[in-house]
């Protein structure tokens, strides 16, 4: 990053419904709103040195957290906001090479950089206003459905050989395995099917770590009106009922991060840290 000083940036928002976001920022940074001109589109920001929060791994954890929470506070105030990623910064320009004067401050180049994309800005806000991202995961346990290979120390396998006993145990997981396989694809094509009646869009996430007795059959970011939630907890609760070996975590409601598809980045921000954010396409912790 060049120059001194920089605008962190956490959101973007509507100007209008923008009166209630005074809310503390990371480490308690205060926060403010810069309006971009004629658009009706803000950012909330703090003013920051114009280096990237860098750490160790808890204190990364510890931003990341308190970002959440500063994206999740004004979306519920607000019912629509367009969440950036960790560490965006907005750079003031340097001075040209052998100059004096400085060059354009970091709030004008971020003002322009939305007014350039109000039109874009603006349709998100709208399209994502009073929706929230729900996360579902769902893996059947094998242990449940009875597919989980019993110890072989029954009188029969007694009388066979460590080896003949191994192969068999190989064997039975196999089967237990592919049994569990075709019933998790049954369910993920019905309650794949039944979530998108309900939800405006839905998303296929990476499997998130699971037991190794389990098999996965759905990870999905949902959007969905407000008022769907409790719709789609009573389709997970109605699976779960059905079929016991299912196991469902049901997450949210959160701002709409995954859904979240800004044109570009602004001006000079970057994701210096690396680190995944608790907003705009990322995990909320």
């Amino acid at each position: 990053m060049t120059g001194e000083h920089a605008l962190y940036v956490y959101a973007l928002l509507r100007s209008e419904t923008a009166t209630t976001c005074e809310v503390t920022g990371l480490d308690g940074c205060p926060t403010r709103l810069v309006h971009a001109p004629g658009t009706g589109i803000a950012a909330l920001v703090h003013d920051a040195p114009a280096t990237p929060y860098q750490g160790s791994d808890d204190q990364v954890r510890r931003w990341v957290r308190q970002q959440s929470e500063v994206v999740t506070t004004v979306w519920e105030r607000t019912g629509s906001v367009l969440p950036m990623t960790f560490n965006v910064l907005v750079a003031d320009e340097p001075s040209p090479a052998g100059g004096s004067a400085g060059g354009r401050k970091a709030a004008e180049r971020l003002t322009e950089w939305i007014a350039e994309r109000a039109a874009e800005i603006d349709e998100q806000l709208r399209t994502l206003a009073d929706r929230c991202e729900l996360r579902v995961e769902i893996a059947l346990d094998r242990r449940v459905l009875g597919a989980t290979p019993a110890s072989h120390t029954d009188a029969a396998s007694t009388h066979r050989s460590a080896g003949m006993r191994r192969l068999l145990a190989k064997q039975e997981e196999q089967t237990a395995r592919q049994t569990a396989e075709r019933l998790a694809d049954e369910v993920h094509a019905e309650v794949r099917g039944r979530l998108l009646a309900i939800a405006e869009d839905l998303r296929d996430r990476g499997r998130t770590q699971q037991s190794p007795d389990e098999t996965h059959v759905l990870s999905a970011a949902l959007l969905t009106r407000q008022e769907n939630i409790d719709t789609v907890g009573g389709v997970l609760s109605d699976l779960q009922a059905r079929q016991p070996a299912v196991r469902i975590r049901f997450l949210g409601p959160w701002p709409p991060y995954s859904f979240t598809e800004l044109p570009d980045p602004p001006p000079t921000a970057a994701l210096l840290a690396g680190q995944p954010s608790a907003g705009a396409r990322s995990d909320p912790p």
